[in-house]
């Protein structure tokens, strides 16, 4: 564990070699969640932690789950459609919302039941999922720097869209936090990444 922490060194390579040694915490898969405020990097440091891990590690980002109606209301779609087949053993299939069409569209994408998926977007440490998760990770960044990177990120044609979901990110974390029950907090370095111990395991 002690060398997740260690000091001016990148955490991934650990990280990684800790995560598969995790008992395995939905059928034979070790749910591995990433959560944190929009903008706050999640995605990049998920993307870079699954290339770390290796052997083609899976990914399903909650924005391909997610709606315009329904931001956060997703629950009972990733249960049913990814949860349930990978607590079998068997691989998820799924199709993404597209954001431009509004509507789940394209090719079926399969999502199998390796050693450790990873499960990345606001709100993946919710309360209805955290007895599924073998670990739980928090990107240690402030609600307010986060949305500021995530504006200058999309633009100015999504100001509309960042305003309703601004509301709905604090009513959601309101209600639901995910960070007091964080194993691991992620922070980025100029290294890369560091860790540190969450709330609860320092709790």
């Amino acid at each position: 564990m002690h060398d997740l922490f260690r000091p001016g060194a990148d955490a991934l390579p650990a990280l990684a070699r800790r995560l598969p040694a995790l008992p395995p915490s939905l059928g034979p898969v070790r749910l591995v969640a990433v959560d944190g405020h929009a903008g706050s990097g999640k995605t990049t440091f998920t993307e870079r932690l699954a290339a770390t891990l290796g052997g083609g590690t899976p990914v399903l980002h909650l924005d391909d789950l997610a709606t315009h109606e329904e931001l956060f209301a997703w629950t009972e779609r990733l249960r049913e459609g990814i949860l349930a087949p990978l607590a079998r053993g068997e691989s998820a299939r799924y199709r993404a919302y597209d954001w431009t069409a509004r509507r789940f569209a394209g090719a079926e994408r399969v999502l199998p039941p390796a050693p450790v998926v990873l499960l990345e977007g606001v709100g993946a440490g919710r309360r209805a999922l955290r007895p599924h998760l073998a670990c739980l990770l928090w990107m240690e960044l402030n609600r307010s720097d986060s949305w500021d990177r995530g504006q200058l990120r999309d633009g100015t044609d999504q100001a509309e869209f960042w305003a309703g979901w601004m509301r709905a990110e604090r009513a959601h974390f309101t209600a639901d936090p995910t960070r007091p029950y964080a194993e691991l907090l992620v922070r980025q370095s100029t290294v890369g990444y560091e860790l540190l111990p969450g709330p609860h395991e320092t709790g």
